[in-house]
């Protein structure tokens, strides 16, 4: 979800719904609320990348996005888990790290598959969805054209 609303609707609403969306998640989960605020900021920042990068003018863009919002949540959680996990569970970032690593092939699993659904989904969405919610798109405005 986080990569289809960013690459939809740009990183603002993107960085929101990431991170508020999964953070909410955790929140109400069993044992995610120490999560809650990690993710947010997370789930939020890898929104807003692949939003922000999704609405520049080059080709491959949506790719770009994918990549670079992917490592971001990776990245993120990867040191997150690490000192937190160490700082709450073990007496050194060594038993976080360890707890990170262990959960390293499911994050990069979920953005793999993030990319996979996300950016067709977003543009069916795109083309499907009424142009006035695209500020780019809206009556009168001129399309960049391919060069």
């Amino acid at each position: 979800m986080v990569f289809i609303v960013a690459l939809t609707f740009g990183p603002t609403i993107g960085g929101v719904a990431g991170g508020v969306g999964s953070a909410l998640s955790d929140a109400i989960s069993p044992g995610g609320q120490p999560f809650a605020l990690f993710t947010l900021l997370i789930k939020g920042g890898e929104g807003l990348i692949a939003g922000y990068i999704s609405q520049r003018g080059f080709k491959g863009r949506e790719f770009v996005a994918w990549i670079s919002g992917s490592l971001a949540m990776v990245a993120g959680y990867l040191l997150s888990e690490s000192y937190f996990i160490g700082f709450v569970f073990g007496s050194s970032v060594a038993v976080g790290l360890t707890a990170a690593l262990v959960e390293l092939p499911f994050n990069v699993l979920q953005v793999f598959a993030g990319g996979l659904v996300g950016i067709p989904v977003s543009r069916i969405l795109k083309r499907s969805l009424p142009s006035a919610l695209y500020p780019d798109r809206a009556i009168g405005a001129t399309l960049p054209t391919k060069t």
